[in-house]
């Protein structure tokens, strides 16, 4: 029976299964289009960053003055800020295409996840408590 359902009941499931399909593969796409960038503050290092891992690496010819150690530890740096950079622009991506609610970056902060699960839990309470409510009120109405 399908007339407490309205039109809902007469959802097309596999077009919307293939829309969520192709909506996944465009942002699968986008995703390895990405990259995050960062340069050293002096600007002898510059480095991409890509889903693959690094991508791109330039050295300015200053740079080549450094220590051996001096410059690999500017490497280094400079590649986790790219990274950084590259997260940042995939959890914008993932928030734009799956609802937007920050819900990524709050999975790198564990007191904001915290929070948000309490948030939840409390929601969960208050409906279940509502609905637990109401059962009691429809047993009673029929005398159960």
């Amino acid at each position: 029976m399908t007339a407490g359902f309205g039109d809902f009941a007469n959802i097309d499931v596999d077009k919307l299964l293939n829309m969520r399909f192709d909506h996944v593969q465009d942002v699968q796409k986008a995703a390895s289009e990405l990259v995050g960038r960062a340069e050293d503050e002096s600007g002898l290092v510059a480095v991409e960053y890509g889903s693959q891992g690094l991508s791109g690496l330039e050295l300015h010819p200053k740079a080549m003055r450094l220590s051996a150690g001096e410059l690999a530890e500017m490497i280094k740096a400079t590649v986790r800020a790219a990274a950084e950079d590259f997260n940042t622009r995939f959890e914008d991506l993932l928030d734009g295409a799956f609802g937007g609610d920050g819900a990524m970056r709050e999975a790198r902060d564990p007191e904001a996840l915290k929070d948000r699960i309490k948030e939840m839990e409390t929601a969960y309470d208050r409906t279940f408590n509502d609905v637990m409510g109401e059962l009691d009120r429809i047993r009673h109405r029929l005398g159960l």
